[in-house]
């Protein structure tokens, strides 16, 4: 991956964790209500990662093979879960959509890491009355 390609996906990569540790807070009530659901299930009330990122990759043009593979060549040293693997196989027609879809499953996943660091974060300097 090239260097300015590596920094674009850095740019989107935190611009998704600040929006979505945002949604999360708001949508669950502050940090605390949030990191549990977001723990519990990533896509419980409130949380939904998958709504998320169907969301943002459309908002950055990245809901295309293309932008797919863009995301897949920022992860690609990254494992896929079997039980995603599996899962995904059967909702694909073409490789586009395979494409699409694990780069998706592949960004929630490190976005729930990164959302559920940067909830602790927030805790470990909250002001306690």
């Amino acid at each position: 991956m090239n260097v300015h390609e590596r920094q674009q996906f850095d740019f989107f990569f935190n611009t998704a964790v600040e929006r979505f540790v945002e949604r999360v807070e708001q949508r669950c009530g502050g940090p605390v209500p949030g990191l549990t659901r977001l723990r519990l299930d990533p896509n419980a009330e409130g949380v939904w990662v998958d709504e998320f990122v169907a969301a943002l990759f459309a908002d950055f043009l990245l809901d295309n093979p293309a932008g797919a593979a863009f995301v897949l060549a920022s992860l690609s040293r990254r494992p896929l879960p079997t039980a995603d693997a599996a899962m995904l196989h059967g909702e694909a027609r073409t490789i586009g959509d395979w494409m699409q879809l694990t780069a998706r499953k592949g960004f929630a996943t490190i976005l729930v890491l990164k959302t559920d660091e940067a909830l602790e974060q927030r805790l470990a300097f909250q002001v306690v009355d």
